[in-house]
């Protein structure tokens, strides 16, 4: 049975970004061949360590959240002290109602954050719509206007009104790009 873990590893500082990425890549490598899953990898970054090791009073810290079988620690473990780059690590097993309580958290921050794209790209439509018909309302002024002085259109009147059509695109294009975002 799958369990869940946290595994945090320091990396020695004087590696580059490049390196630790690799580092990140080769334990998720790891996991992924002993039938884990990786859930989230937290990058903390570089901190003060409490006291120096290899002559090193930094580190770059990661944080792996993963789904294990326990027969894979062992292995998973071996491959990282292998690795001179990593010098310290802790697999920790994690409490699985405390993970059914996150997992939970998130779900209900995903439906909300659904939820306020949805309504935003409603506003975004609602905005569109508003922009259209006032577009739409000024060409005809305009055009009511040149009539009832009984002047042809003029090229002021007919670029005006092609302007008003610009802005109908342009609404409509922030309209579609709203709706793009709530559904991405």
């Amino acid at each position: 049975m799958a369990r869940d873990y946290e595994l945090g590893i320091v990396v020695n500082p004087d590696v580059g970004d490049e390196q630790a990425r690799t580092i990140v890549e080769r334990i998720t490598n790891v996991v992924a061949a002993h039938d884990g899953q990786v859930i989230r990898v937290n990058a903390v970054g570089r901190r003060r360590l409490a006291y120096p090791i290899d002559h090193h009073r930094d580190g770059l810290y990661f944080y792996f959240d993963l789904i294990l079988q326990p027969q894979s620690i062992a292995e998973i473990e071996r491959s990282i002290r292998v690795n001179e780059d990593i010098i310290r690590h802790l697999m920790l097993v994690r409490d699985p109602r405390v993970v059914a309580q996150q997992r939970q958290r998130e779900a209900e921050a995903a439906a909300q954050a659904e939820q306020q794209a949805a309504e935003a790209a409603a506003r975004a439509a609602a905005q569109a719509e508003t922009a259209a018909a006032t577009a739409e309302e000024t060409e005809a002024t305009e055009a009511g206007e040149a009539t009832e002085a009984g002047e042809p259109a003029t090229e002021e009147t007919t670029a005006a009104a092609e302007e008003n059509e610009e802005n109908e695109v342009e609404a409509e294009d922030s309209a579609s790009e709203a709706e793009a975002e709530a559904n991405a």
